[in-house]
């Protein structure tokens, strides 16, 4: 006994064929139905209906993280902070010459819990430059370590007492900790009226 389909029942037992090929062929690739696309292929009579095939979505982004994604533990804030030791070199106060060149040494600590790393800088905030660029890269230390910092002056030309005061900064460009300084007393030239 042979049984004959009509055109239109043709078309859709083709169909229905290619779709089931399309989900067995995604199961074995490991994707669900709504990962895989299926094109369904129209018979030559446009007076056949069929079913169209379920559209293809996308799975929706997730922040939640699932057993299989691993998760990344979150990178802690630190602070930043810096305690002025003592002056290793031109106490408070120290008498010089005009025009002398005064090589000032701070002891510090990185009293905070973030490392001193590039971008972190020494800037001027008050009192005269005293030949210094206003802004120096701070010395890099890790946290809970002590530093020197090192800057070579001159001392000004006219006579009188100076102080130039400088502030450390984060890569961020704010400040913080304690600000260093050198406070100098110019005498008056040996050989002046």
């Amino acid at each position: 006994m042979r049984i004959s389909f009509s055109p239109a029942t043709r078309g859709i037992a083709h169909n229905l064929w290619v779709l089931g090929l399309g989900l067995i062929l995604s199961s074995c690739a490991g994707l669900s139905p709504s990962q895989t696309e299926v094109q369904v292929f129209k018979p030559p009579t446009a007076s056949v209906s069929r079913v169209p095939p379920p559209a293809a979505t996308a799975p929706a982004a997730s922040l939640t993280p699932t057993a299989s994604q691993p998760t990344v533990p979150p990178t802690p804030d630190c602070t930043n902070n810096l305690t002025f030791l003592e002056d290793i070199t031109i106490p408070d106060g120290t008498t010089v010459q005009p025009e002398d060149p005064l090589e000032k040494t701070w002891s510090v600590e990185n009293s905070g819990s973030c490392n001193w790393e590039s971008g972190y800088r020494l800037k001027l905030f008050a009192g005269p430059a005293m030949n210094v660029p206003a802004e120096q890269a701070l010395y890099p230390a890790r946290t809970g370590t002590q530093a020197s910092i090192r800057l070579v002056f001159t001392a000004p030309l006219e006579s009188g007492a100076y102080r130039s005061a400088w502030q450390a900064y984060d890569p961020q460009g704010k400040a913080f900790g304690e600000s260093i300084f050198i406070d100098i007393v110019v005498s008056p030239a040996a050989n002046a009226p």
